[in-house]
């Protein structure tokens, strides 16, 4: 079976969100691609691999990591006589230590051997990672990927000639994946330069130099397979990928187009087992080139933000709306006191443009928006009720410490509302006192509780759960359940097959659902 996986200096593999079936190999050297095509690209790439491997380094990283016990305490019953030996023994091989790592990358591609061993609370261990970057300014600046040099204690840059020389971290972006080093060398350094990765298109001829397993600068050539791919990995992916030959080891490493110039930063491969099958991922250098400028100027990302929650706008929600075709990104919530809410953005509003850019997925605006200046006032353009709207929004910036939902404690138990109503496969009860207790739902909440869900409805399948609050219906705010079935029923004899309900869960997180009319 094939898995998605990034891997991360020091911790082994991981396995990436939302994909169940694929390997993303990305912790340096990641972003795949079989061999290059008979007949593609120029007769010969040596000219200009000879000009370019200069300026393309090795990344060695040292990590200091807690050791864990590696075989678990034998459970023996209270007072058995050979309860003092096995005590004796492992806490002996604890403090002697255990075998360290056999050094040879073997493990996961992007770590190599590790010092140490033995019990839990021993010493710790080091534990090593190769990977790649590549030098963008003469007096010492290298980028690569953050998973590359992430929780590194040390990192070393590694030059073609031999040169070696200790790296400090100037600024990293886990949401891109992107970190910018420095190192201080005697003479300017070979350097290369970013290009326009927005214009190359599916066919294009490229080449990649890395370190793959270890083994230093490697050349290899392909073309550009797709572009705007979505891995999951982020909240702004939209990565090239192309057939290029990379492997673990190559992440960070650049992709060059024909002229030498950087389009893209190699950064994870799909693989059945680790290595190159000819589908590997690399950050567009139309993305990289801005986080880049803020992490060497500031030491951060400085986004713009819009202050609003989204979600697709699937084929029954598009219905519900009144809109033809599935289009934008469907607003579920509005953050108090932010951009879009002085702007009068409400939840419901599908926006189908931002500062001239149409909309076409959800996925493509919170990457604008990102992209923007922080304090830049815009235009948006929306949809609400079936009328479209423009309107101005100054974006604030947007903040990386977002706040972690709070654990809740154990639900007290309460007695069922009374008065419930069941229309479209839902229980709905009147949100009181008791029902706010039990599923922590604060005063200034309004709403419809779902007090149970029929589990062959379609509410069920669209993932109502009981807890849950219906806000509003058809856009319409309900406070009762006669509410939710008289904006039901006119929804039914208006002939719509569908009727949008915007849920709540205790937490406060809004989406918009829409169910189909028995």
């Amino acid at each position: 079976m094939v898995s998605w996986i990034r891997t991360v200096p020091g911790a082994g593999w991981r396995r990436g969100p939302g994909l169940a079936a694929l390997t993303l190999a990305a912790a340096l050297a990641l972003t795949g691609a079989g061999p290059a095509a008979a007949e593609q690209g120029p007769d010969s790439v040596a000219d200009l691999a000879e000009k370019l491997i200069g300026a393309v380094v090795n990344i060695s990283t040292t990590q200091t990591v807690a050791e864990t016990r590696q075989v678990p305490l034998p459970q023996v019953p209270e007072g058995s006589p050979f309860q003092d030996f096995f005590d004796e023994f492992f806490d002996k091989n604890g403090k002697d230590g255990g075998n360290g790592g056999n050094g040879d990358g073997a493990d996961n591609g992007d770590n190599g051997g590790d010092e140490g061993g033995g019990d839990e609370g021993s010493d710790p261990r080091k534990v090593q990672s190769l990977g790649s970057g590549f030098v963008i300014d003469p007096s010492g600046i290298i980028i690569t990927n953050n998973h590359v040099i992430e929780d590194a204690d040390e990192i070393v840059a590694n030059f073609s000639d031999g040169t070696k020389l200790k790296a400090e971290l100037v600024g990293h972006d886990a949401k891109t994946d992107l970190a910018v080093l420095r190192v201080k060398p005697d003479k300017p350094l070979t350097a290369v330069k970013f290009g326009d990765s927005e214009h190359m298109r599916v066919g294009d001829w490229v080449m990649a130099i890395g370190n793959p397993f270890g083994l230093g600068g490697t050349v290899t050539t392909g073309i550009i397979s797709a572009r705007n791919r979505d891995i999951n990995s982020g909240p702004y992916d939209n990565y090239i990928q192309t057939d290029a030959a990379i492997n673990r080891g190559n992440s960070g490493g650049p992709l060059f187009n024909e002229v030498g110039e950087v389009i893209g930063i190699n950064t994870a491969i799909i693989s059945p087992s680790g290595g190159s099958i000819g589908i590997g991922f690399a950050i567009p250098s139309e993305i990289a080139v801005g986080v880049v400028d803020q992490l060497r100027e500031f030491g951060e990302t400085h986004r713009g933000w819009l202050g609003v929650n989204i979600q697709e706008v699937t084929d029954d929600l598009a219905e519900s709306l009144g809109i033809a075709s599935p289009q934008g990104a469907l607003v579920a919530g509005v953050t108090e006191g932010g951009p879009a809410a002085v702007a009068k953005v409400e939840p419901g509003d599908v926006i189908v443009a931002f500062d001239g850019h149409a909309i076409k997925t959800m996925r493509e605006l919170p990457r604008l928006v990102a992209n923007t200046a922080v304090g830049k006032e815009v235009s948006i353009t929306l949809i609400r009720k079936g009328k479209e709207l423009t309107l101005p929004v100054k974006l604030g910036r947007l903040d990386e410490g977002e706040k972690v939902a709070a654990a809740k404690g154990d639900e007290p138990k309460a007695e069922p509302p009374k008065d419930q109503t069941k229309i479209l496969g839902l229980t709905l009860g009147a949100l009181d006192d008791g029902a706010r207790e039990k599923y922590h739902f604060n005063a200034e909440v309004k709403g419809v509780l779902v007090s149970a869900v029929d589990p062959a409805s379609a509410a069920a399948e669209k993932g109502i759960a009981a807890g849950d609050l219906i806000v509003e219906v058809a856009q319409e705010e309900v406070l009762s359940p006669e509410d939710v079935a008289k904006t039901v029923d006119k929804q039914k004899g208006m002939g719509r097959k569908s009727v949008l309900l915007l849920v709540s869960n205790a937490g406060g997180d809004l989406r918009f659902i829409a169910v189909k009319i028995d």
